[in-house]
């Protein structure tokens, strides 16, 4: 053995190793991932010390948001589980899958009722906005507190989806703009209020009236991931599907959306109330998680919901393995990644 070998015991495997995998390890140049620059020599492997700092007004300790995703389904107590489960264990934060059958019945209160899995991280409950429409016409919104109060939970997730609740044969349809509901449901209860799409994203103008509302945070929900307009679609006919399959291409990327975040910024100034943002839809892994954090200038974390979901599942030692790779990773891209 080699001097340089002696302290080191899987080096000539290892070698065999580079060996046999140096024809399958070549990258071609259009592989290469441009928004970055790699800068190796200025700083040392991370630790793994917790990072700790304050997002919708809770302690985390990464910038990771489990998006909401399921609701009244046979796993979804399974999924609601290993979910706060793993947000108490690494620190991040989660959006529960609609409650609307809570607000009548208790019958599935138990799937969703995760505080004590979950700890102290930020916890929101989530209603639909021909939900919140139908509360308001109602004079009900004593419900929704209640709701709150029995999750335990910091606050409210209004999805507005009007492509989905359109396209669903089971929808519901809205009689007024959901910008105005929401303003009356501020006006009414003191609660935290994130406000998010369900996969088509919003557009300017629909981000600089949101913004103006004192909401606790706007979650994008952006083309490019989970499109529950396209799920709803096919679930309809043959015809419908042909029909209106163009409307789920519709919308605007988390990064598009980003830049109208950053737009508003410098428009909005003092008239900017909301200054929190989930950054979701679309992104696949912490490298898009990281350019996009990046890129915007206020305050933000980013979501992911599908990924989640598929190890949610099936059990909480794969998901926890999945959140632990996402962690690390993470952290090496803060160490060596620029994004340009």
């Amino acid at each position: 053995m080699k001097i340089e070998d002696q302290d080191d015991s899987t080096a000539s495997s290892r070698k065999q190793d580079h060996i046999a995998l140096a024809f399958k390890s070549q990258v071609n140049l259009n592989q290469i991932d441009s928004r970055f620059y790699y800068e190796p020599i200025l700083a040392a492997h991370p630790t793994k010390d917790k990072v700790n700092f304050t997002f919708l007004g809770k302690p985390m300790h990464v910038p990771i948001w489990v998006s909401s995703m399921t609701g009244g389904t046979a796993l979804a107590r399974t999924i609601n589980f290993n979910l706060a489960r793993a947000c108490g264990e690494y620190g991040m934060g989660m959006g529960l899958g609609s409650c609307r059958q809570l607000l009548y019945s208790d019958e599935y209160f138990e799937d969703f009722n995760v505080r004590k899995l979950i700890g102290n991280q930020p916890l929101y409950a989530n209603l639909g906005i021909a939900q919140v429409e139908k509360m308001l016409f109602k004079g009900e919104i004593d419900k929704i507190e209640l709701l709150i109060r029995k999750l335990e939970a910091d606050g409210l997730i209004i999805h507005v989806n009007p492509l989905q609740e359109w396209l669903q044969p089971e929808g519901d349809h809205i009689s007024r703009p959901p910008i105005d509901t929401i303003s009356e449901l501020l006006q009414l209860i003191d609660l935290k209020v994130i406000v998010k799409e369900v996969g088509q994203g919003m557009g300017y103008h629909s981000l600089k009236a949101l913004f103006q509302l004192p909401l606790e945070a706007i979650d994008f929900a952006a083309n490019g991931g989970t499109n529950f307009a396209l799920l709803e679609l096919l679930r309809s006919g043959e015809l419908q599907q042909q029909t209106f399959s163009n409307l789920a291409t519709v919308g605007h990327s988390a990064e598009e959306m980003v830049g109208f975040t950053n737009m508003l910024v410098n428009e909005l100034g003092e008239k900017m109330k909301c200054k929190q943002v989930i950054i979701s839809g679309g992104i696949k892994n912490f490298l898009d998680g990281y350019y996009l954090l990046s890129k915007i200038q206020i305050p933000a974390i980013y979501g992911q919901a599908s990924s989640f979901l598929q190890y949610a599942q099936e059990s909480y030692e794969l998901l926890q393995q999945y959140v632990e790779l996402q962690v690390q990773g993470l952290a090496v891209a803060q160490s060596f990644l620029k994004v340009k």
